[in-house]
């Protein structure tokens, strides 16, 4: 059974609303990036099947990025249907390749800078949630070993630094 904090506060029903909003905002299956420009950057490397999209684009992001079946596979008809790509059914599965146009617009989206942009976003997109499980690890010492006076001070910390991400955002 988990304990609730003198003053009714359940961390840990507030730190899993925490882990909802990171995961919906970049979650693991998320990703910061362009996944038509991920598919065809991975298609440069020869034939590949959804699945096989889907692993290469972890691969590449460390992780970071696994764009799901329902990203990828809509995105594949949808180069398919702009000739960037060709679909080929090999047994059970459909093999994607690149078209003449489609290996121009991958190697152009492939550029050093490119590939490098896409790594940047991809962890610049976890660095926010990252912070974000610290400062709950650190608001649940404060809640369990902490006193009334320190709690509510944190709480001050907490909100204050809340007003102050979204001042960023308000700003021009």
């Amino acid at each position: 059974m988990r304990a609730s904090a003198p003053n009714g506060f359940d961390f840990w029903e507030a730190l899993d609303g925490l882990r909802e909003t990171f995961a919906s905002a970049v979650g693991r299956r998320g990703g910061p990036g362009d996944i038509r420009t991920a598919i065809l950057v991975e298609l440069l490397a020869g034939p590949m099947n959804g699945y096989e999209v889907i692993r290469a684009i972890e691969a590449r992001t460390s992780g970071a990025w696994s764009p799901g079946a329902g990203t990828v596979y809509p995105t594949l008809q949808l180069l398919a249907d702009e000739k960037l790509v060709t679909a080929k059914q090999t047994g059970e599965r459909k093999v994607y390749s690149l078209t003449d146009s489609g290996r121009e617009a991958a190697e152009a989206a492939d550029a050093p800078e490119a590939a490098e942009s896409a790594r940047a976003r991809a962890e610049r997109g976890m660095a926010l949630p990252k912070a974000g499980v610290k400062l709950a690890q650190a608001a649940s010492q404060v809640v369990q070993h902490g006193t009334a006076e320190q709690n509510e001070r944190a709480v001050a910390i907490v909100d204050e630094a809340r007003r102050r991400l979204y001042a960023i955002l308000a700003e021009d």
